[in-house]
């Protein structure tokens, strides 16, 4: 691996001695390696080298290509400010295709990570830091990104597949789930809005990431303020709700995904309002009114899409989410939907709180 890895980063025309490297277990689907190499005047420095899941990304020259155009456009912005910078091989590419896998090579940024944090600053800055990849990119055409996972939060779309492996029941299960089912068939409406929105021209069509997870956001080891936002394979072209409803899924709900005692779920106001604080420090002058008004309703749409996505794959006999006992999906789905029913419960409050975020950061 040390030879393969030395290879990779002399195709990167990182020339310097690579003397040792590490494979970081952090994420779920690239293949990622701490490399550290020695320059000739003795200094050190490492990279990151990443083998990419193929077989999750089926068309990764887009996903890299995606990925090349929105950070060159935040490395701009942000001058000698922390970025993400993938290196390019004398052919001006990103990555490397060869037999035995598709890799890529970026900067090294010494940080801490936080998976599941109880630390509202750390939830604030995870916010500011979601908020300003948000603000950075508002002037960029995100039709110039490649969709790359078509249809990945069109939840009127994920709703006819669902009722569709309903009505085919290919494991006899509905009957099982049939409460679940007939709960979400009843909030369709309200859990499709922002689509619904978007297609009557009511909402823009902006760069969004996709996987807004407070572990996605590097933070400084001293201060605990955010330094960059990484994870970028699934930017493309979405709507601002759909980043900041599924981070309010994932870091607001008292416990977690797949927690069997799904009566235990719920939204904790106070991340909700320390992350809403923090993104909208950054975006309220950017957002437009209509983004705003359903800011809020975005993390009942999250969650909702992601109880009929855990739901259906459960239905199907979990073909698609790794599941760790045969009733890991319908765990998650039952604790999707709680949360979801809690959400809307405090919906007003929420509002609240991001009204009062916009009065605070808006200039007069």
């Amino acid at each position: 691996m040390l030879q393969k890895l030395t290879q990779v980063c002399h195709i990167f025309r990182i020339m310097d001695t690579v003397v040792s490297y590490e494979e970081l277990k952090t994420g779920n689907i690239n293949r990622t390696y701490k490399v550290n190499t020695v320059k000739a005047d003795g200094a050190e420095k490492s990279y990151i080298v990443q083998k990419v899941n193929t077989y999750v990304f089926k068309n990764p020259i887009w996903v890299m290509e995606n990925i090349d155009r929105v950070t060159e456009h935040i490395r701009k912005k942000k001058g000698d400010q922390v970025a993400l910078y993938f290196h390019h091989t004398a052919e001006g590419k990103t990555y490397m295709f060869e037999d035995d896998g598709f890799w890529r090579l970026f900067n090294y940024v010494e940080s801490d990570t936080y998976n599941t944090t109880a630390d509202l600053e750390v939830v604030r800055n995870a916010g500011e830091a979601f908020g300003e990849f948000q603000m950075m990119l508002a002037d960029f055409d995100a039709s110039e990104l490649f969709e790359t996972i078509p249809g990945f939060h069109n939840t009127r779309k994920r709703y006819e597949t669902f009722e569709a492996d309903v009505k085919a029941n290919p494991c006899g299960m509905v009957a099982e789930v049939q409460e679940e089912v007939d709960w979400l068939l009843s909030v369709k409406d309200r859990a499709c809005k922002l689509i619904d929105l978007y297609e009557e021209g009511k909402l823009p069509l902006r760069v969004t990431h996709n996987d807004t997870k407070i572990n996605n956001v590097l933070f400084d080891k001293q201060k605990k303020s955010a330094l960059v936002v990484i994870d970028l394979d699934t930017v493309m072209p979405g709507l601002v709700g759909n980043d900041f409803g599924d981070a309010i899924r994932f870091a607001g709900n008292f416990v977690a995904e797949d927690c069997p005692e799904y009566e235990k779920a719920g939204v904790d106001l106070a991340v909700f309002e320390a992350f809403a604080d923090g993104f909208l420090k950054r975006t309220a002058e950017t957002l437009t009114e209509e983004e705003i008004r359903w800011l809020a309703h975005s993390s009942f749409v999250l969650t909702t899409e992601q109880a009929v996505r855990f739901l259906g794959d459960y239905i199907l006999g979990s073909p698609y989410y790794k599941i760790n006992y045969p009733k890991h999906n319908l765990d998650r789905a039952r604790c999707q939907i709680a949360l979801a029913k809690d959400l809307l419960a405090k919906m007003d409050e929420m509002e609240r709180i991001v009204a009062e975020c916009v009065n605070i950061y808006r200039k007069k």
